[in-house]
């Protein structure tokens, strides 16, 4: 690398919204030191992995990631962290040079500035109690020389980001587990952020440029420091700071109840809650060990519904959970059939070793969850199309998020119900919240005529 050029870092995240999350976090500690952020599928000299192991397919997608990032460049700096790195570390050093755990994440900048500045090889100078880096020998700093950007430089690098909608953690780790679920063993230690450092945090990305902001975490629902409760945050985000719009993530219908639902009159608030049901049938969650019955679920959903005209419900279902029956998966098809939920993210039970699912009795065969799997997905699509047709002729306010391909004029956004919209503009979108008519389908969502 010639001297002057930034050091090129690329970001990969799998998973769930407090992974992208925490990227987002560390994308921007990289950035303000200097580092240039590029594409995950750009050459880079440091890639950055922020790894699920959810499913035993999201751990395929790790590996298969960090395979790619060798290949781009032989000679790059190849990190895994996340939560295969946590449960599994043994299974990533063959292929990363340095696999950090979750607790050591956040301290991933000052890890990767130690490694450029230590000419020898770096395991044998690693400080004790930090990942170590593998057998290849990195750089000294001087052959990748970190420039500070001018305000000029900066600029630029903060423009090629962007700043349309961020992802804010409140809380982590889940001491609850359901019996298929991996992670309370990597993410185990629970808590929850002050919230003057979470307002203050949104507050920082307001006036930065984004327009939406996101809470998440591991159960933001259990979300409790020094007194004040999720109801309580989402109270003060909105009387302290100007974010446009608020959305919160995945919520359980236990946490659901009509005080909270009252913050929704205040219109900044978005039309959309992720509840996840996982099965129509109540002997399956009570194996699952999920704390609520279809009773319950459908009272929160009866309550969502009643205090938030236009909500999206959208909700997690698993097929294929061990001891599922025909007649079990079938509830689950006719519940979600009458649900009227606006997206199903639909996936087949995975064993995750060291969880009691893993080692129950009557497995389901993989044939018999392919086949639920593909018809509960046609139901999502059937449910996707129900959900916006209702919304036809009306006109929305959309957050526009992109150009779909340069030059094509047409942009992607989504409503605060979480309907994704294209539309045709002569003028830039980008970042813009603006009203557009819903004229017709798309098969991602809807089509839509600005309104001038």
């Amino acid at each position: 690398m010639s001297k002057g050029r930034n050091v090129r870092v690329a970001f990969y995240t799998l998973g769930c919204k407090l992974n992208q999350a925490e990227t987002e976090s560390l994308a921007g500690q990289f950035n303000e030191a200097g580092f240039q952020l590029v594409s995950p599928s750009d050459v880079a000299d440091i890639y950055v992995a922020n790894t699920c192991t959810v499913t035993h397919i999201a751990d395929r997608k790790s590996r298969h990631w960090l395979r790619l990032a060798r290949r781009r460049n032989p000679k790059a700096l190849v990190v895994a962290t996340g939560c295969y790195a946590q449960r599994v570390p043994q299974e990533l050093t063959p292929i990363a040079d340095l696999v950090l755990d979750n607790g050591s994440k956040e301290q991933l900048l000052e890890i990767v500035k130690g490694i450029y500045r230590r000419p020898q090889n770096p395991r044998r100078g690693a400080p004790r109690g930090l990942p170590q880096i593998g057998k290849r020998q990195a750089p000294p700093l001087s052959a990748y020389p970190l420039v500070i950007a001018s305000e000029a430089k900066q600029s630029h690098i903060h423009n090629s980001i962007t700043r349309v909608r961020s992802l804010i953690k409140i809380q982590d780790g889940c001491h609850s587990p359901c019996t298929y679920c991996i992670v309370p063993k990597v993410r185990s230690h629970e808590y929850s952020l002050p919230a003057s450092q979470i307002v203050e945090g949104i507050g920082r990305r307001v006036a930065a440029g984004y327009r939406e902001v996101i809470l998440t975490g591991t159960k933001i629902g259990c979300y409790k420091n020094d007194g004040v409760g999720l109801r309580e945050l989402v109270e003060r985000v909105l009387h302290d700071t100007s974010v446009e719009r608020l959305r919160l993530s995945s919520l359980q219908p236990q946490e659901v109840s009509a005080e909270f639902l009252a913050l929704w009159q205040d219109k900044r608030l978005c039309r959309h809650l992720h509840l996840a049901v996982q099965s129509g049938s109540d002997a399956v969650l009570q194996r699952m060990r999920r704390r609520y019955s279809l009773g319950d679920y459908q009272e929160a959903v009866s309550l969502i519904k009643e205090a938030i005209p236009g909500v999206a419900i959208t909700t997690d279902v698993m097929v294929g959970f061990p001891g599922e029956s025909d007649d079990q998966f079938e509830h689950s098809y006719r519940f979600c059939q009458q649900a009227g939920f606006a997206n199903i993210h639909v996936f087949p039970f995975s064993p995750r070793p060291g969880t009691e699912a893993a080692r129950m009795p009557h497995q389901v065969r993989d044939g018999a969850k392919k086949e639920r799997t593909q018809r509960m997905l046609e139901l999502s699509r059937n449910c996707r199309h129900s959900f916006c047709d209702q919304f036809l002729g009306q006109t929305m306010w959309v957050l526009w998020e992109k150009e779909t391909n340069p030059g094509s004029g047409i942009y992607s956004g989504l409503t605060d119900n979480y309907i994704r919209v294209f539309a045709q503009s002569k003028k830039p979108l980008t970042n813009k919240i603006a009203p557009v008519k819903l004229v017709g389908f798309h098969e991602q969502g809807m089509r839509g005529e600005l309104v001038n």
